[in-house]
């Protein structure tokens, strides 16, 4: 008896375990981010597309729209991309590593401006599609 409840015990674990391996996070679509650099609060907004097996994207700030996103992977549940921040005529590349959970996002922004590493939080929500 005891041989046989640990067997149901031992397959439920296994079918739990794959059942969450199966749900594989969903980076498409359009977030609504925010991240703070310094004490200033900022927004983007993050649009990734797929075609096919490959992943697309854009980032849009409030002075500058839809810079193209390089790189862009998915891999374990961790989305990685690159995109380059133009601002006051300098350009800014941003390396991003970021766990999508559901409509949720959270990871962080790097950048290298000037010899001066900076790194930021960001959080994102992804944007419920019109009826």
């Amino acid at each position: 008896m005891r041989t046989a409840l640990v067997a149901a015990l031992a397959a439920v674990g296994v079918c739990g375990v794959a059942g969450a391996r199966d749900e594989k996070a969903d980076p498409v679509g359009t977030w609504a981010c925010e991240y703070k650099i310094g004490d200033q609060k900022r927004t983007s907004s993050l649009t990734i597309t797929k075609d096919g097996d490959k992943l697309a994207g854009t980032m849009t700030w409030p002075d500058q729209k839809g810079a193209k996103l390089t790189d862009v992977k998915m891999k374990d549940g961790a989305l990685t991309f690159s995109a380059v921040r133009e601002f006051m005529d300098n350009k800014i590349p941003i390396d991003y590593t970021l766990k999508v959970t559901g409509d949720k996002l959270t990871g962080k922004g790097k950048s290298d401006f000037g010899g001066k590493a900076t790194e930021f939080d960001i959080e994102g929500t992804r944007e419920k599609k019109a009826k």
